[in-house]
């Protein structure tokens, strides 16, 4: 069935309401193990079915913030996602109140009582109304940046579509494209700043109600990081600082060299090579066509996939007016289908969202089966995982996308995946910043990303650049604002992902691919600790771990002439 045809109408949550209920005094008063679990199937497909309809909508908006039926029904949703959290929380505390809890956890793996026992620690009815305005926000920060309409050169862009013009070869149009770029933000820093703010203040206060000290615990439980903590991640973050940011230094200076300038400004670093990125020929149509043609050569397991997402029309690539910025992936419960959403637009980018976005999904059909839905996916920063090792599991099929630039785009797409270390934890230590200190003014939170950025990019000068210069880099970083905390998962996948290079392409590991289709398969089965055991992979957070990938990646890139490719 196509997604087109795929049906949508606003769910009675009353009827939901009573259903669920049902359920409640079915596990209450269960006599036996098959009584409990009869209950617990129910409230999944109940579940299922809510979150199904909420999908579904979000994405028919998200492909288009114009469309008035979808923009009405993603304000209902705004209003009553807290109220399914709330049934969700009072089934959720029956189940781990059962006799039948151990026969429970044994058939429907443990992750999901653990998770279930963060969603009781992360809602309450007081916070409700708090929930529905961070919905708000969020939805508000979405609707301002998909508004974007930026003259350039006589011509209207989508933030996406003036893309291209920022890695153009010529300086000059790089820079006012970039220019162009960064004064629609600051046109609309008022809101920014004003959104972000209200953004602090009412999870803080959500924070506050529930019992924490701040929201910074608060989101280390609502992102259910099961098996690592705070003390954790900072460590990590020393290692990127202490491993990555010189490492990242010399990549720099290299591509300085490559670009055959004085200085890198910028709006420099988003071209690699002077003549031109490695950009992908032909159009989206063909690109696709490729796509189906790589992953047919891939595996069997990944040939049955594409053809079931293109003959489903499980894609929107397009960038268009309207059109919400980036990409990602959502999995459609009821129907056991991924969905991409993307805005290509003629950048390698695009050959990035096809592999990385396409990893999301490939991992959420081979899980597709798992019950309760939940688990399909795991938590956040081992989905990427997925995403992020098949953008290199699938580097010998590049020559279809980029013909004779294809060694250009490999060396670029893992000299750029090393220098977003630095970036993400930037993003990572900026939000614990905020968070442990919500009494910030704006302005002081503009310094603190001015100094912290300072700290992870050194190299990144904005001299020319006042607004830039005064640090609101971060109004564009989505995650920020609609996904708080949601961004070291990205670093920590990667260090995962570079393994995965590693085992293929410098030690010719035979088992590469079947231990990347083992982790495809225990979906959210295992905690993230757990998974990278399972993928025979190292933990990011052991101490030499980074040290190990970044020595690998340095020996292979230094013995390729950058300047010949």
């Amino acid at each position: 069935m196509k997604f087109s045809e795929f049906k949508y109408e606003q769910p009675d949550l009353k009827q939901a309401q009573q259903s669920v209920n049902a359920c409640i005094e079915k596990i209450k008063n269960a006599k036996s193990y098959e009584e409990a679990r009869e209950a617990f199937i129910e409230f999944d497909d109940i579940n299922k079915h809510l979150q199904t309809l909420a999908i579904i909508c979000n994405t028919r908006f998200t492909i288009n913030t114009q469309d008035e039926y979808y923009k009405t029904q993603n304000d209902f949703w705004d209003e009553n996602s807290p109220l399914m959290q709330e049934m969700t929380v009072s089934f959720e505390r029956e189940v781990l109140k059962s006799p039948y809890l151990k026969q429970l956890e044994e058939e429907f793996k443990k992750p999901y009582f653990l998770m279930a026992e963060n969603n009781l620690k992360t809602f309450s009815k007081e916070v409700m109304d708090d929930l529905v305005q961070e919905n708000q926000l969020s939805s508000q920060y979405a609707s301002l940046i998909a508004s974007a309409q930026i003259e350039f050169e006589g011509k209207k862009y989508t933030l996406a579509q003036l893309t291209p013009m920022t890695q153009s070869v010529d300086r000059s149009t790089r820079k006012k494209a970039s220019e162009a770029f960064w004064n629609w933000f600051r046109e609309h820093e008022e809101e920014f700043d004003d959104i972000f703010d209200k953004m602090v203040k009412v999870r803080t206060t959500i924070a506050k109600k529930l019992g924490y000290a701040s929201f910074t615990e608060l989101a280390y439980v609502r992102m259910n990081r099961l098996d690592y903590n705070q003390v954790m991640v900072e460590g990590y973050r020393k290692q990127i600082l202490h491993s990555v940011v010189p490492f990242v230094h010399r990549l720099a200076l290299a591509q300085q060299k490559r670009l055959g300038l004085d200085h890198m400004y910028y709006y420099d670093w988003s071209l690699s090579f002077k003549d031109g990125n490695a950009n992908p020929k032909g159009s989206a149509e063909e690109i696709l066509e490729k796509g189906r043609e790589m992953y047919h050569e891939l595996s069997s397991e990944t040939a049955e996939f594409i053809d079931m997402m293109l003959e489903n029309e499980l894609l929107d690539v397009l960038a268009k007016p309207g059109k919400s910025a980036g990409g990602y992936m959502e999995f459609i419960p009821e129907y056991k289908v991924p969905f991409i959403f993307s805005n290509f637009n003629g950048t390698f980018g695009d050959v990035d969202v096809l592999t990385h976005e396409a990893g999301h999904a490939f991992q959420g059909y081979q899980s597709r089966n798992i019950v309760p839905f939940s688990l399909v996916m795991p938590t956040y920063e081992s989905c990427e995982i997925h995403s992020m090792s098949m953008e290199f599991l699938t580097w010998p099929y590049m020559d279809k996308f980029f013909g004779d630039k294809a060694d250009r785009y490999r060396y670029n797409h893992l000299s750029s995946a090393v220098k977003f270390l630095p970036y993400g934890v930037l993003v990572d230590h900026f939000q614990h910043e905020v968070y442990n200190h919500p009494e910030m003014s704006k302005e002081e939170r503009k310094a603190l990303w001015k100094k912290l950025d300072e700290m992870y990019r050194p190299d990144m000068d904005y001299e020319e650049n006042d607004f830039l210069a005064r640090g609101v880099w971060w109004y564009c970083q989505g995650h920020i604002f609609q996904s708080p905390f949601y961004y070291i998962d990205y670093t920590l996948a990667q260090v995962c992902a570079f393994q995965f290079w590693k085992r293929q392409f410098i030690d010719h590991d035979p088992k590469t691919w079947k231990d990347y289709l083992k982790i495809c398969q225990v979906g959210g089965t295992q905690s993230f600790l757990e998974i990278v055991e399972t993928g025979g992979l190292v933990s990011p957070f052991k101490e030499g771990t980074l040290d190990t990938v970044i020595k690998a990646i340095d020996g292979y890139l230094s013995k390729i002439d950058d300047t010949k490719l």
